[in-house]
């Protein structure tokens, strides 16, 4: 499991006109959300989203939400709401619908188009899609659902109004407040002092920014910073940012139409989320602006502008292969500027760094969060919550979307306006909405699913601890041969090492002492290869630690003559 609890056991069959909600993923992280109700033997999915690995899931792509507590009941699924186009949102809809390809996806204009872009690269075509926007009502089997707009950092986020007959549930989905965001759409707090007013049975809400005091910064206090790059730069911008932040990109263009600069994207993600963006009209692209990447070496340095991929570092990113410079045709000159316009991702801060370090042993200069107001959060903190609290006054509370510590300071918000019901879960931990109380009712089977390649799932703790004691510790491989007449060693062991910086010889003194031992243990009737083959690698593991304070992966193979 992802997030073990044992002291709860599987949850009792859900009482008639109850709701249950069993969180999948997103309860104890930042990422894979997953969220799946029931009611009255129906299912609904809101969002499926991936997290990304950290460094130590080595070899992993991606990491889906557990789709194993649900697999049974594929066909009682109603529809997949999804609140936005994030990856964390949406990521993960391809491997969900591989397994039941009819399922409704239920999102706005934008939302869908992300997705189907991605069903596209999965080979998924046929899929069924419905449209929906903010002040859209629409049911799928006993769920009523109403769509709310919400502010966020990419357009078109959307919470949900859950209507069953156990009551009424909202989800926030990623939200902010932010009374001036660059789009004009604000969070609609009229439509959620309306369904308050109604009577909110449970509240899910957004848990991100729990922890930060005030209200999130307006995205227009970026301008400035931004406008300051440009105005300063002498030479080639290249401004890296998230492949969804439409708006941030909408800035940047902006800025280059004021300067006289034309603008190319690189990056695969980055040039398809963009060319949507704009078809769909959310991104509005000045006349004569954008160019392909490569053309911009044609123009002078000081009309360049490259957004690019790669704000976190990610090794395969665009902006990653420029810092090393074995990207194809973008190559950092003395006197480049970098805008780094994203905020910094926890686990990604070595990677980010050294990008950052990358381009500046290069001669460029490189703006960041750190120097400068290039980026602020698409999630609502601690004042804007507290606001939302008192304006729904919600009968009960599930903190989501967060680590542990997030949901936690979520949850003291709304105690300390007076809400007594707050309850706080993590993935696998059901929830059960009974007569407008909701409590956990137990929990399910729910672990993180390894994307390895084309392998789904296959992967499991136990390889990656292999990967990691390999990429730490190297391994030793140990031959023996054991003649099956005379039943004495009859060669080696022949031993060989890989990643670390033994010398030959180095096993010399151990190799009579693992000759007796194998000796001894035939002698004392053990005759099992497999038994020999443990026998030699406590030999040798206890040698090497007590000799190199070393603990690697050690391969014995005991071989019958």
């Amino acid at each position: 499991m992802s997030h073990p609890h044992p002291e709860l056991s599987a949850p009792a069959p859900l009482e008639k006109g109850a709701l249950r909600v069993i969180p999948l993923g997103g309860l104890g992280e930042v990422g894979r959300n997953m969220t799946v109700f029931e009611y009255d033997d129906r299912l609904l999915v809101l969002d499926c989203g991936v997290l990304f690995p950290e460094d130590h899931h080595p070899g992993v792509d991606l990491i889906l939400p557990d789709f194993g507590p649900i697999r049974d009941r594929l066909d009682a699924i109603e529809a997949v709401v999804l609140t936005h186009g994030h990856e964390d949102h949406i990521g993960a809809v391809p491997y969900l619908l591989r397994e039941r390809q009819d399922i409704p996806l239920v999102g706005s204009r934008l939302t869908l188009a992300l997705t189907a872009s991605k069903l596209r690269e999965h080979r998924l075509r046929q899929t069924v899609q419905h449209v929906v926007k903010e002040g859209d009502r629409i049911s799928f089997g006993p769920f009523d659902l109403e769509f709310v707009a919400v502010n966020h950092s990419i357009p078109d986020a959307l919470a949900v109004a859950i209507r069953t007959g156990a009551g009424l549930a909202l989800a926030t989905g990623d939200f902010k407040m932010d009374q001036l965001p660059l789009d004009g759409r604000i969070t609609d707090l009229r439509a959620f002092a309306r369904l308050g007013e109604e009577g909110v049975d449970l509240f899910l809400t957004d848990s991100t920014n729990a922890e930060v005091p005030g209200f999130t910064t307006s995205e227009r206090k970026i301008t400035p910073a931004v406008e300051q790059v440009f105005r300063e730069s002498e030479q080639r911008i290249i401004v890296a940012c998230f492949a969804s932040h439409i708006h941030r990109v909408q800035q940047i263009l902006d800025a280059a139409a004021q300067h006289g600069r034309k603008v190319g994207y690189v990056g695969r993600s980055m040039v398809r989320n963009m060319q949507i963006a704009a078809e769909l009209g959310y991104l509005h692209v000045p006349p004569g602006v954008l160019v392909e990447a490569k053309t911009l070496a044609d123009l002078p340095p000081d009309r360049q502008v490259l957004v690019s991929t790669g704000s976190q570092g990610e090794p395969m990113s665009a902006l990653s292969r420029i810092a090393q410079r074995s990207h194809n045709f973008v190559r950092i000159e003395p006197g480049d500027t970098v805008l780094m316009a994203s905020s910094l991702i926890p686990g990604n801060e070595n990677a980010v760094y050294r990008v950052i370090n990358g381009l500046a042993r290069l001669g460029a200069k490189v703006v960041h969060k750190g120097n400068a107001l290039v980026h602020v959060s698409g999630h609502a903190s601690a004042g804007e919550l507290l606001y939302c609290y008192n304006v729904v006054r919600p009968r009960n509370v599930l903190p989501v979307h967060g680590e542990i510590r997030h949901l936690l300071a979520n949850g003291d918000l709304a105690r300390a306006v007076g809400i007594d019901n707050v309850v706080i879960a993590e993935d696998g931990v059901v929830v059960d909405l009974v007569d407008g109380a909701a409590r956990i009712a137990g929990k399910v089977d729910c672990g993180y699913v390894f994307v390895d390649g084309q392998s789904v799932g296959d992967i499991t703790e136990s390889e990656l601890k292999d990967r990691r004691i390999l990429g730490e510790e190297g391994f030793i491989s140990i031959i023996v041969v054991v003649d099956s007449v005379s039943g004495k060693v009859a060669g080696g062991p022949e031993i060989h090492a890989r990643g670390n910086a033994w010398e030959p010889g180095a096993f010399d003194e151990i190799s009579q002492p693992i000759v007796d031992a194998v000796n001894a243990a035939i002698g004392e009737g053990v005759t099992d290869t497999y038994q020999l083959q443990q026998i030699v690698r406590r030999v040798i593991g206890r040698w090497v630690s007590d000799t190199h304070r070393r603990r690697p992966m050690i391969i014995p193979v005991v071989l019958e003559a």
